[in-house]
Parts: structure tokens; C-alpha cells; sequence
């Protein structure tokens, strides 16, 4: 779950529930039928994949943070099905532990699955196809990290609540911390030449991807980051939706008619994402903590895209971690969340697929536990 900053703003909502007795320890054991998809959505289902873990995508979920680690779930494109707990699962014996960490961020680089935790857990490397553990940054009480970026076979970058550091990809071996910069780092991507960053104190840093220099800073900036179809860098901040170019590094930016927020109290990766189809941004416009219930898609060419939600969540919901993410291949928009209110609220999780081009729902999946899902990965 949330850091325990967080968990102690929730004190006065979770304590009586708590001596009610009537939070008890979940089962991470969820396998939630559902009908599988039909040709009425907007791809036609692929051919089942040889990998165990092809046809679908991951979601990561925190856990309930002091009551047991995070999971990672897989979505079955073909069975319409949410499997939990698949990485214990898959390795007897092995776990990401310890309970008071969560597991926040993950992606897939270069044919391996990294699972990121925060407050004290491990940095675990994956098979993405099997599950079965490669290799891991044991977890230990001065871990504190918060996500991955690779840059080539070889290295990588590892950003943390304080700084970012040079990874080995082969010995999983960190290197000396980056001196340009510093404080809680989130969200970080490559394009061309450079790695965006995105910094609590300093905005989007850029660096030389090969040097790890400082090239150039953005104030402001509190979400990031999407890579559009035309190659470019998207971040937003304050009022601000911002697009760089990776080439020249020029930034244009767009007027947004809401306040943008971060996430830094409780990190977790932005709500942002970007089609492959269209030239199309879709952010969530979410409240100074989190819980936001409008998803907005912008185009240049549509100068109304701030003025109505692309989606409007139901009633009675909210986004929780990232909330958004988008599925290569079938144009679909990924959304996560959970019932509002806090407390028991938080066991009801719902996900949610839509069409990317419309936002018409394809499919709505409810499914009950303490999750609290972050990020959702994919192939």
C-alpha cells in the first residue's frame, strides 16, 4: 500500500475498522472469471502465444502496505481472467518481501520483467514469458527504490527516493549515485539520444544517455512519462501539458484548464499515457492525493480536448496508482480502480477496458481484495 506517511493520514478512517475487526487479512489467491473477449472489440483477438504469460498484462500491485508485500496479477486476454500472486507462484521458496515495503513500479526491458519496490524491498528481475526469477537486489532496510530504465544491454538507470543510480545489468550491481540529480526521483524514459527523468525538486531532468550529464532542466513538471506515436517526450505540471522533442530537445507546451498534481507523498508512476495508433495523450486529472475520476485525451488537432472527460469513471470509484495504461496492438486504454471512501472501500477493485479511439467500454472486471494496484505492464 502507501508509504507510512500515508497510512498515518489514513489513521482516523482505518483505526475503527480495524477494531471492528472488520479488515482481515485477504486472499492473494484471486481468480476472477470472466466472459472472454469477443470479436465486438475493436482488435480481434491474437493468436495464443507460446509464453505462459504472452497473451495478456501484468498488474503490479502495492499490497496492503504492513499486512503483506505486493502481488503481481496477469490478465488473460484469451480467458477473460485476473490470476493474483503469480510470482510466488512461480518461484516456491521466493517472495518480496518485507511486508512494510510495496511493490510499485515494473516494465519490460530487453526480455526481462523488473519488479521495483519501495521502502526496503527488493529490485527483482524476471523471465516476462514464465515468471521464474533471474536475478534480484536483495531487500534490505536502506532500499529505497522507485523505478527502471534501461538504456542499453549493458546498463541501466535506477531512480530512488534519493537520486538515481547507474545499474549493471549483468551483476545487478549499483554505481555511484548521479550528481546532477538529486532528492526523490520517479518516472524516467529514453528517447534517442537522452533520458528524462522526473524529479521532485528539479522537474523533467534531462541527461546524456551516455555520459548521464545534465542537459537540460523543465520546472514544474509533476507527471511524466509518455512517448507519443511521433516519437515525442510528454510530461505535465501545474496548468501545463508540455511535449519534447528527443531530437532538439525544443518543448511546446499546451494549456491545460485544470490543475495537473504529483504524486510525491506516496510516489507511484504518473497518470499518463499515449496511443500507437494516433498522435493522442491521455492523462488522468486526478485530486492533490490521488483519486481522480476524469481521463482526458488530447490531440492537436481537437482544441477541445480539455473541455470534456474523454472518460468519466462510474459513479462511486476511483483511479488508484497510475490508473491508466494503454495496450499496444489493440488500442485499448487500461484503466485501474478502486470503490471510494477508504477503509473496506479499498477491497473493491474494478478493471476497466476501453476502446482508445472511442472510449466506448469493452469490458468491466470487479474482482476484491487489498490490492491497490500501481502500474499495469505490457509485452
Amino acid at each position: 500500500m502507501k508509504n507510512l506517511t500515508t497510512t498515518l493520514k489514513k489513521l482516523p478512517y482505518v483505526l475503527p475498522v480495524l477494531l471492528m475487526g472488520i479488515i482481515s487479512s485477504c486472499s492473494k489467491d484471486a481468480n476472477t472469471p470472466v466472459p472472454a473477449e469477443t470479436s465486438g472489440t475493436s482488435k480481434t483477438l491474437a493468436t495464443q502465444a507460446a509464453g505462459k504469460y504472452d497473451n495478456g498484462f501484468f498488474l503490479i500491485n502495492e499490497g496492503w502496505y504492513g499486512h503483506g508485500t505486493g502481488t503481481v496479477s496477469f490478465y488473460d486476454y484469451g480467458t477473460g481472467t485476473i490470476s493474483d500472486s503469480l510470482f510466488t507462484k512461480e518461484n516456491p521458496g521466493k517472495n518480496l518481501n518485507p511486508a512494510t515495503s510495496t511493490l510499485q513500479y515494473g516494465t519490460i526491458f530487453n526480455d526481462r520483467l523488473y519488479l521495483v519496490s519501495k521502502v526496503g524491498g527488493p529490485l527483482v528481475v524476471a523471465n516476462p514469458h514464465t515468471l521464474k526469477e533471474i536475478s534480484r537486489i536483495a531487500a534490505k532496510s536502506g532500499n529505497d527504490f522507485r523505478a527502471f530504465v534501461g538504456i542499453d544491454s549493458a546498463k541501466g538507470l535506477l531512480s530512488t527516493g534519493s537520486g538515481v543510480y547507474p545499474i549493471n545489468l549483468s551483476t545487478l550491481a549499483l554505481g555511484t549515485k548521479l550528481s546532477g540529480v538529486t532528492g526523490q526521483v520517479g518516472d524516467m524514459i529514453k528517447a534517442g539520444n537522452y533520458v528524462f527523468v522526473l524529479s521532485q525538486s528539479n522537474g523533467v531532468v534531462v541527461l546524456n544517455a551516455t555520459t548521464n550529464a545534465v542537459v537540460k532542466t523543465i520546472t514544474g513538471m509533476l507527471v511524466a512519462f509518455t512517448k507519443s506515436k511521433d516519437g515525442a517526450v510528454w510530461a505535465a505540471g501545474g496548468t501545463q501539458l508540455v511535449r519534447i522533442d528527443p531530437a532538439t530537445l525544443a518543448v511546446q507546451t499546451v494549456t491545460v484548464p485544470f490543475q495537473i498534481y504529483g504524486s510525491w507523498a506516496a510516489w507511484h508512476p504518473g497518470s499518463i499515457t499515449a496511443s500507437t495508433t494516433e498522435n493522442a495523450i491521455f492523462i488522468a486529472r486526478n485530486g492533490t492525493f490521488s483519486g481522480g475520476t476524469q481521463i482526458y485525451k488530447y490531440t492537436a488537432a481537437n482544441s477541445a480536448s480539455f473541455t470534456t472527460p474523454f472518460i468519466t469513471i462510474p459513479t462511486g470509484r476511483e483511479l488508484y496508482g497510475s490508473g491508466i495504461g494503454y495496450s499496444v496492438g489493440r488500442d485499448q486504454l487500461i484503466v485501474s480502480t478502486v470503490h471510494s471512501g477508504f477503509t473496506t472501500n479499498y477491497s473493491f477493485n474494478d478493471l476497466v477496458i476501453y476502446n482508445a479511439a472511442t472510449g466506448a467500454q469493452i469490458k468491466d472486471i470487479a474482482y476484491n481484495g487489498y490490492y491497490f494496484p500501481s502500474i499495469a505492464v505490457f509485452h
